[in-house]
Order: structure tokens, then sequence, then C-alpha cells
């Protein structure tokens, strides 16, 4: 597969037996003054919360050949996590059960790009990039009202990435046309118990996944404090509410399936949790993004919490 153009067709069925359960190639092309709009309202209005890094790079953002000169085709792959009925840690959400995704997306990109002779870079949420609207550009799906990709007939349980090749291919996919894909449903918004989702997209002061993992606050706000009971990292609400969701024929990644360890852990264990204890049980995981202090806090939402809203 070292021809100079890149065979879509071979592109995929790579994809598929390194067992990506979607993809697509899109055209690159700077993005729509519309879109870049809406981003930058969304960040004015403070809606990003304390995740200032979504700030960073709008050029590399809003322009893909500045963040990879040359590049001429995007290739946006989807993962599963799905857990398909199997065994979960109910604290947890989903995707953080298992092996640090990024670990485990870093390594199939690089096998996906080498299999099909492709020259580039891969990109697995580390990057100034719109995962979500180049996976739409790709054909996967469309971006639903909780903002999430949506997969028509599976969900949002996918993990997101992209390779970014100088090579052009034979044939690229096209984005869902549909204006409205949700249509009237507002599963997701009557999901949210904080109020994070809108029809104006999500604000992530009041998300739960923000509040439990991406904040540094000494303190759950005592709002968000009594929604903890069901999940102390992150929050799976609105996903397992679309209508969409189905677990996909294929099982999911068996480095995404929680250990027994994991699974054996009692409400009584998580609140006696100590350093050594969580440095093991997450040596590889996405959880340790929340580091320890972060995960204790989480644990024990009603002692104290700050009252802001």
């Amino acid at each position: 597969m070292s021809s100079e153009l890149l065979n879509s067709e071979a592109v995929k069925a790579q994809a598929h037996r390194l067992g990506f359960s979607a993809c697509g190639l899109a055209r690159p092309h700077d993005i729509p003054s519309e879109w870049a709009a809406y981003y930058e309202r969304w960040l004015s209005e403070g809606r990003h919360a304390g995740m200032s890094y979504l700030q960073n790079h709008q050029d590399l953002r809003f322009h893909p050949s500045l963040l990879v000169p040359g590049v001429r085709t995007i290739v946006s792959v989807a993962l599963n996590y799905h857990p398909a009925g199997g065994p979960t840690q109910p604290g947890l959400a989903w995707y953080a059960q298992g092996k640090d995704y990024h670990i485990v997306m870093r390594r199939l990109l690089r096998q996906l790009m080498e299999t099909v002779g492709g020259r580039g870079r891969c990109f697995v949420d580390t990057a100034p990039v719109l995962e979500k609207y180049w996976a739409w550009q790709a054909g996967l799906g469309f971006i639903g009202r909780h903002t999430q990709l949506v997969i028509p007939r599976l969900g949002s349980a996918f993990f997101l990435g992209e390779l970014f090749c100088t090579q052009e291919a034979d044939t690229y996919d096209t984005p869902l046309t549909s204006l409205n894909p949700c249509g009237h449903c507002q599963r997701c918004i009557e999901a949210c118990p904080t109020g994070a989702i809108s029809n104006r997209g999500m604000d992530a002061r009041r998300c739960l996944s923000y509040l439990t993992i991406e904040s540094h606050d000494e303190e759950i706000p005592v709002w968000a404090a009594p929604h903890l009971a069901e999940c102390f990292y992150g929050c799976d609400r609105c996903l397992r509410a679309c209508p969409h969701l189905h677990a996909p024929s294929a099982e999911p990644c068996q480095e995404f399936r929680p250990s027994q360890e994991l699974l054996d852990m009692t409400p009584q264990d998580w609140q006696r949790l100590t350093p050594e204890q969580y440095n093991t049980l997450f040596r590889e995981s996405a959880v340790k993004r929340a580091r320890y202090e972060g995960l204790k806090r989480n644990l024990k939402p009603s002692e104290g919490g700050n009252t802001s809203s």
C-alpha cells in the first residue's frame, strides 16, 4: 500500500481489522465561519468552565493545514467502549473502566497509519483538533443535542481519533446533511440532573463530568453533590438516554474492560481508598486525570461544598 493515493476502501478495511467500529475520510478545509463563530461565542460566554486549553491555538484548530502542513486527507475513526452487558464498576463512567484510551488509541492509530502507507500525524484528544466536526465530515455520524458525536443506531459510546495524512485519497466520504438529526427528541436534556445541556448546547460549568474530572476546585458545589451517588467519576446520563444507543455487534476492546480488582470495590472500599490503592487500580487509567485528591473529593460530596451556581 505504498501508492501516493490512499485507497479509501483499504483504509476502512484495515481500520475494521484493527477493531474500529467506524472509519471515514474527509477532505481538509478551513472550518466554516459559522462553526468558528459558535465556538468562539461558547468560549466568550464562559461555557468551557476552567478548561482554558480550549482557548489555545485557535488558528491551528480552525485551519488544519497549519496544524499539519500539506495535509490532504483526514481519516476519522471511532473505537467502541460500550460495555455490551459486561460487568462494570458503577462509580465510574463507562469510558474510564479500563486502560487509558489515549494509550490504546495511539497504538491502533499508528498501526493503521503504517499498514495503509500513510504519512502524517496521529491525534487522540491531545491536539487542537475539532474531532466531532471531522467525524461528521467523514460521514461517521452527527453531532447530537448533547454535543457528542452520535453514530446512527449505535450512539455515542466511542473514542474518536484522526490521521492527518499528506496524501490524497481516491474517494472521500460526505457528512450527514440533515439540519436537525435529533428531531424533537429532548431525552439528553431531560436526563441531565444539573441542567448542563440545553438547546443552546453544553455548559461545562454545570456538567458533572467536568466537575468530577477537569475541575480542580477543592469542593464539589452543593447543588451538584447529591447527583454523585450514581457515579463519582464522570457521568453517562446523556449518553445512555440517547435513543440511538445500542451496543455494536463487535465486542469492545478488551483493554477497556475493568479489572476484577476494580469490580470488587465496594462503597466502603472507596471511602477507605489510599494513595497506594489508587495508584494500583489506576496505573494506566484515564481516572488519573482527576488525581487522588480529586477522586476523594468526589467520594465525599456531603462533607461540604461551596454554594456557587
